[in-house]
């Protein structure tokens, strides 16, 4: 009998036989994804995902979804996609017929059209506008989905495309207008212009008419870093240089045309904004300044004029406890928004910037579920103060709010249609305790009561700050929660949803901790009565791949089945994969001894091993995935298949780091997981719950 091959192993972790899957376009690791691919649509493609596919396709086009907006000038733009458009319609109407709900919309790009024209796959990026005017555009266009894009100028008089216009290869990076006839060129294109990360690595001034590569840099930082960008700030007449050092940490410069100046004296760590000469700031960690010591995530405001003179007289706006987080702040007109989250539940204020920075909280929002507000301009200079806000909860669809700078209370704009029947779930908070004793909050939905063997979906990201709320989903709706089943969204470390500290008990060497913090709600699960280890199936995405890829090596014995998303899983080769290099202040980097001694524990491609009683997993990743490289799932299959143990691959061909580029590719994307995951757990008869 021939022994698993269980290459590679933590003892020999550079001992790697799947290389070749690194390759992404390459004819041999092309025919091996291909013919996975294949085999796992065979094995789950049957009339049930078809249908399945099908009726969430009919749910992302439906006409009567929400088209969110932005508003330059007296117009609100809208990206659109449905069933006629499934590339998308770029488009503007009056900012009163929208609030009447009577909106005539004028279609300024069909992508659909110049995808067709062009015999290339366009996926919509944005765009960004001359400034003060109206009259010109670059617009972001990509291929398949990917970061990279290229860049073309855009006449919104004529709605056609600049001849000799300021027009960028496929490249990552962007710009920012000067003039009409100059901008700021933050681009990965030409050689020597990538950092490590395969960000842009200088700032040019770029002139009409003349060839991108060849024009003057005016900014540049060494490779190790993760990227250089510059924009001109309208209001201080200014440009400002970003040295991105790690994917916390960026040094600020001012300058102007011919390069940069000073350097901004604020923490690498800081979030910072200023705006109608007021500056806000929040230190990630604790900052000693002008004889005063702040909490880390403490907002802090001073007149800008005051500080660039030297003055450290801060104001502190607001400041956090241990179970309440400031997740965000941004300048709105003449006031700053502060979000927060305590104990889970979201709040918003406005504060006015004086010698007393008056405070109103901004009522009529809910504080279940999630609810995020953002300034409905486009361009921070040009605010009033008006705000958008949207709400849900994970059986309550959004609502989106108009919140004028002048009234109180929120003003209702569009409910999203509801796309299943909740079938009479209930959602509760709760709490698991992990294995250092810490809390851990998650959210549940599904029926009332503790039946012991209830099929349960789990999802949780825990990673880079990224706060995971209880929203909406119509994929979890429709296929799980519309046929009996339970949901639930953990809270996990590594996440921000208590703030810096929180981030930090779960990154780098307490990474794991984030992951003993999925097991334990897993188990929580269990302990209460709700299921049983072998109905539970989770899904996780990107940084939450990592975390799934972990279940299945760290855990396999509360779980019924694995859903591992565009992850990231070989942690030894990562930071030498697209963009891994920016994620190392995040996870570590395994060329340093003492990192990898931590890292290694989390690396599930090296962990895995042949004689464990692993759960059925599915590997899915997109072939057009620029930022986290397809080789993670690819590898990991290989391996797995080669140990003998029950896993499955998908891959198509375009999406970018995301489940497709459009409603369909999304919908089979999702459709798949959700049939891989019901069967597994032993949850499918007939095309319906059982």
């Amino acid at each position: 009998m021939t022994q698993a091959d269980a290459r590679p192993v933590v003892a020999a972790p550079d001992d790697d036989p799947y290389l070749w899957l690194e390759d992404v376009e390459g004819p041999r690791a092309l025919a091996w994804v291909d013919a996975q691919s294949e085999a796992t649509m065979a094995r789950f493609g049957g009339p049930r995902f078809e249908q399945d596919a099908a009726t969430l396709k009919a749910i992302f086009d439906r006409p009567d979804n929400i088209p969110y907006v932005t508003r330059r000038g007296g117009q609100l733009y809208n990206f659109w996609r449905d069933a006629a458009h499934p590339r998308g319609l770029w488009r503007r109407t009056p900012v009163d017929a929208y609030r009447a709900g009577n909106e005539t919309w004028e279609v300024l790009l069909d992508l659909d059209d110049l995808a067709a024209a062009e015999a290339e796959d366009w996926v919509w990026q944005g765009a960004t506008f001359l400034y003060g005017s109206l009259e010109r555009a670059i617009l972001r266009l990509s291929r398949g989905g990917g970061d990279a894009v290229v860049l073309r100028e855009l006449d919104m008089r004529s709605l056609s495309f600049v001849p000799d216009g300021f027009i960028v290869p496929e490249a990552k990076g962007g710009v920012s207008w000067l003039d009409h006839d100059s901008v700021l060129l933050s681009s990965a294109l030409g050689e020597g212009m990538a950092t490590q990360s395969g960000y842009a690595r200088t700032v040019r001034v770029w002139r009409r008419g003349t060839d991108p590569r060849a024009a003057p840099v005016i900014f540049e930082i060494a490779p190790e870093r993760v990227r250089a960008e510059g924009y001109f700030d309208r209001e201080q007449g200014e440009v400002i240089f970003l040295e991105q050092l790690d994917f916390f940490n960026t040094r600020v410069r001012i300058g102007d045309e011919s390069g940069a100046g000073e350097v901004v004296d604020l923490p690498t760590d800081a979030w910072y904004s200023w705006h109608r000469g007021w500056l806000a700031v929040k230190p990630r960690t604790e900052w000693t300044v002008g004889g005063e010591t702040y909490a880390g995530d403490t907002i802090l405001g001073i007149p800008l004029a005051a500080f660039r003179a030297g003055d450290r007289a801060f104001h502190v706006l607001d400041a956090p406890s241990p179970r309440r987080s400031l997740q965000s702040f941004f300048w709105s007109g003449r006031t700053l928004i502060i979000g927060s989250l305590d104990e889970m539940r979201p709040a918003y204020d406005r504060l006015y910037p004086d010698e007393e920075w008056r405070r109103e909280p901004i009522t009529g929002l809910p504080d279940l579920g999630a609810v995020n507000v953002w300034s409905l301009d486009a361009d921070v200079p040009e605010s009033n103060g008006d705000l958008l806000a949207n709400a849900q909860t994970p059986v309550s669809p959004s609502t989106l709010s108009l919140l004028p700078a002048e009234l109180a209370a929120p003003v209702v704009l569009r409910h999203a249609p509801a796309t299943f029947d909740p079938n009479g779930a209930v959602v509760t908070r709760h709490e698991a305790v992990s294995v250092d004793g810490e809390r851990i909050p998650y959210v549940q939905s599904g029926p009332p009561g503790e039946t012991g063997d209830a099929p349960v979906f789990m999802t949780a990201y825990g990673g880079f700050r990224i706060s995971l709320l209880p929203t909406y989903s119509s994929v979890r709706g429709k296929l799980w929660l519309e046929r009996g089943g339970t949901t639930v969204t953990a809270n996990i470390r590594g996440g921000g949803e208590f703030g810096s500290w929180w981030h930090d008990g779960g990154r780098r060497e307490r990474k794991s901790l984030s992951h003993d913090d999925f097991a334990a709600v897993a188990a929580d699960l269990v302990r209460r009565g709700v299921t049983r280890p072998d109905r539970i199936g989770a899904e996780g995405g990107s940084n939450g791949g990592l975390l799934i890829a972990n279940m299945l090596t760290r855990y396999p014995e509360r779980f019924g089945a694995l859903f591992c998303t565009i992850p990231l899983i070989d942690m030894r080769r990562y930071h030498r994969l697209l963009a891994g290099a920016s994620w190392i202040a995040e996870y570590g980097d395994p060329d340093g001894p003492e990192d990898w001694a931590f890292m290694q524990k989390f690396s599930a491609y090296h962990v895995a091993e042949p004689g464990r009683r692993y759960p059925p997993i599915m590997l899915a990743t997109s072939r057009k995935d620029d930022r986290v490289h397809p080789a993670h799932a690819r590898k990991m299959a290989a391996k797995l298949q080669a140990m003998g143990y029950e896993r499955y691959f998908y891959e198509p061909p375009a999406g970018g780091h995301g489940y497709g580029k459009d409603n369909a590719d999304v919908a089979r994307f999702s459709a798949l997981g959700m049939a891989f995951l019901s069967e597994m757990i032993g949850w499918a008869v007939d095309g319906r719950g059982a």
